[in-house]
């Protein structure tokens, strides 16, 4: 049972006459599966899946100095190029991860952040206490807007069946449409390592874009997915989930995306910290995981070289894609190598592994 205190998205409704089955997700009550989590995981590796991420958080930055703002509180360069987005890390300023986000430019003096769920609250206070004697406006509208994922290999022809500008929209792409009696905003990005779309539109919009595509995703395989897929999917793609896999206690090149980390363009939050941390190395690194035998790994299972233990999963399932159990987590120096032998502890029974180089299986995008 879920509580009556949780949050709802625009389309609940919708969700459980499709016969989704929900479940708390960080205070939100959302579908954890529709037809199963391996027959969803299915449809968005081979067809088209769709899912609700209207618990996701849309802040607005606007005003002469925004574009400054937002490579100062983000550790990546920054497109100011209207149309194009950027994935990035807030930084506290001893270098831990606020939160990993993408930043799209909406115009020279207009950006959209897309945070997660769980954090947006405490990153618009911190976005509003970085913000003081900047010229940049803010605007959380997240409770203004829904939001839906479109994924996999026939998204891009149901979607731009809807919005003809998917046609020529590039990956980290964004672009303002007219959808029915208002507007909609048209991301090229996802969480599943596919090819797919994310559509933001106001609370009745989001709703006109479900029942359009349930309406015409039939002929492309589309089925409506669950956060159990989700999951799968992102793991496979070798996709973080802030809270397990990254937080405050880690930095960028901790959680193995040191490529978001853009030292050379200057001052940002968190920088002289970074490059402090990096200087003194780093006792763990997050670090895939294979098994070699069969089980089934979770969240918090042990990882064992010989008879001293390395680390602890943070992030771990079955992979159907690849029919075996894999895992990330803080792994000590010894294990970063890809194809060293470690061992899973499952049910007190430790299960022969080996350690990968990242993603698990190879992103269409």
């Amino acid at each position: 049972m879920t509580s009556p205190l949780l949050k709802r998205t625009p389309l609940f409704d919708s969700l459980t006459r499709a016969g989704g089955r929900m479940v708390d997700f960080h205070g939100w009550e959302l579908p954890v599966q529709f037809a199963g989590i391996l027959a969803e995981h299915q449809a968005v590796r081979t067809a088209c899946g769709v899912f609700d991420v209207s618990h996701m958080g849309q802040i607005f930055l606007a005003g002469r100095e925004a574009h400054r703002f937002v490579e100062h509180v983000n550790c990546n360069r920054m497109s100011a190029v209207p149309g194009r987005g950027t994935y990035a890390h807030l930084l506290a300023e001893d270098g831990g991860i606020l939160d990993d986000a993408i930043t799209f430019c909406l115009g020279p003096e207009r950006f959209l952040a897309i945070v997660n769920a769980a954090t947006c609250h405490d990153d618009f206070a911190w976005f509003r206490q970085q913000a003081e004697g900047w010229d940049v406006a803010l605007d959380n509208a997240s409770d203004r807007f829904g939001m839906l994922a479109v994924q996999g290999p026939n998204a891009p022809a149901l979607v731009a069946d809807l919005f003809p500008a998917a046609r020529t929209l590039p990956r980290f792409g964004i672009v303002e449409v007219p959808f029915g009696g208002g507007m909609a905003i048209l991301m090229r990005t996802g969480y599943t390592g596919e090819e797919g779309f994310e559509i933001a539109a106001s609370p009745a919009g989001i709703q006109e874009v479900w029942e359009e595509l349930m309406r015409r995703g039939g002929q492309h395989g589309l089925v409506p997915c669950g956060l159990g897929s989700r999951d799968t999917l992102r793991l496979e793609a070798g996709y973080l989930l802030y809270g397990q896999d990254a937080d405050t206690s880690r930095t960028p090149f901790e959680a193995n995306c040191g490529w978001v980390v853009k030292l050379q363009k200057g001052d940002f939050i968190g920088r002289e910290a970074l490059i402090r941390r990096q200087e003194a190395g780093f006792r763990e690194k997050l670090t895939g995981v294979r098994l070699l035998e069969r089980g089934v790994p979770r969240h918090g299972c042990a990882v064992w070289r010989g008879d001293r233990q390395i680390g602890t999963l943070t992030s771990a399932t079955f992979a159907p894609s690849l029919g075996t159990g894999i895992g990330l987590g803080y792994l000590q120096p010894d294990a970063w190598e890809p194809g060293t032998r470690v061992a899973v502890e499952i049910h007190h029974k430790r299960v022969v592994a080996e350690t990968v180089r990242g993603p698990f299986r190879k992103n269409k995008v």
